[in-house]
């Protein structure tokens, strides 16, 4: 992905077929989806222009959640890696540089912002954010206490609030914070259009939400990989369900290891950065039905457990593909794909 990524943001036109740049050093992309005309698509990190090939069959529907694309299944996948989360997963999935690419476009430029960071788990996201913002104007909310215990452990987020809560139900005020930012959450909402529905409500007028997440990848075994484990979207779903929810000047940002190269094509956990702006006060003009998925209700142990357990399964492939293709950034050429 780092190959074909230009630091300076450029202006898209999402269609049905094909991308069609302008100013760009690439061309001959094919990226099927619906057409999204307003919308800016920045292209980050220097390096070698290729001719990426996008060809997305259609992704998975959201309402067809994975197998931990549930929150009981999510809060037991991170009981368990939460014991070596920062210290394994971040290091092929979200690394440092890539948090602090992520997080550029969300504007942190004010000490004294109100920031809630939903589904901020350890707090790496946060140790991004409190660089810009006094901790103390921090809220850090996640489902998984195990995940918060390692947050609160972590000096410099000694003054953060920290709270459990759902990302579709959040427990802050209507029109209460400057900025809303979740990275690698949206993954597990069985309802991600609720989700970004509430950072909508959350905001003031002019706050700017920031979503970090997966993008769907091209490989097929990936793709078989995916709609097993968890949400993985398509990246003109991210903003349909921004626009939908009354966001503005929604913008997206690829994000990937600067090892990665090969837009799309095997789909890493953290693929883009989308941010919208809040234009009125309120709560979103979107209206929804009740949730899907009550975790106080009671489930089947052995459907429980097999769901989990598939779904477990399916994210040993990811968490093999870093390797792979870090050993292949050290043997392929440079300025070629992989």
């Amino acid at each position: 992905m780092a190959s074909c990524m230009l630091s300076a943001a450029q202006s898209f036109t999402l269609i049905r077929g094909d991308v069609t740049p302008k100013k760009i050093g690439f061309s001959g992309s094919h990226f099927h989806g619906e057409q999204f005309p307003n919308v800016g698509l920045t292209m980050s990190r220097p390096g070698t222009t290729v001719t990426p090939r996008f060809s997305l069959s259609a992704s998975r529907p959201a309402s067809q959640p994975r197998f931990i694309q549930h929150k009981k299944e999510a809060f037991w996948f991170y009981r368990f890696l939460s014991v070596a989360y920062d210290q394994i997963l971040n290091l092929g999935f979200w690394t440092e540089d890539m948090r602090d690419d992520a997080l550029e476009p969300a504007d942190l430029n004010n000490r004294d912002m109100v920031v809630v960071d939903v589904g901020g788990g350890t707090g790496f996201t946060t140790l991004g954010i409190v660089k810009h913002v006094d901790a103390k104007n921090v809220t850090i909310l996640d489902q998984s206490p195990h995940q918060l215990a390692k947050a609160k452990r972590k000096e410099p987020l000694k003054e953060c609030k920290i709270i459990e809560g759902d990302a579709e139900d959040l427990p802050f005020p209507t029109d209460y914070a400057d900025r809303y930012v979740s990275a690698g959450s949206i993954e597990y909402w069985p309802e991600p259009q609720r989700g970004i529905k509430e950072a909508y409500r959350v905001l003031k007028q002019g706050g700017k939400a920031c979503l970090i997440g997966p993008v769907y990848p091209t490989f097929w075994l990936s793709r078989f990989f995916a709609d097993v484990w968890m949400l993985f979207p398509k990246e003109e779903e991210y903003i349909e369900w921004f626009e939908k929810a009354g966001f503005k000047d929604v913008q997206l940002k690829r994000v990937g290891p600067k090892w990665y190269r090969g837009v799309r094509r095997y789909g890493l956990i953290i693929g883009c950065s989308v941010t919208g702006v809040k234009p009125v006060s309120g709560d979103s003009p979107l209206q929804l039905g009740p949730k899907a998925e009550d975790v106080s209700e009671p489930v089947n142990p052995i459907v429980f457990l097999f769901r989990f357990m598939l779904g477990t399964m399916a994210s040993t492939y990811y968490m093999l593909l870093p390797i792979y293709m870090w050993l292949k950034d050290q043997i392929v050429a440079k300025g070629q794909a992989i």
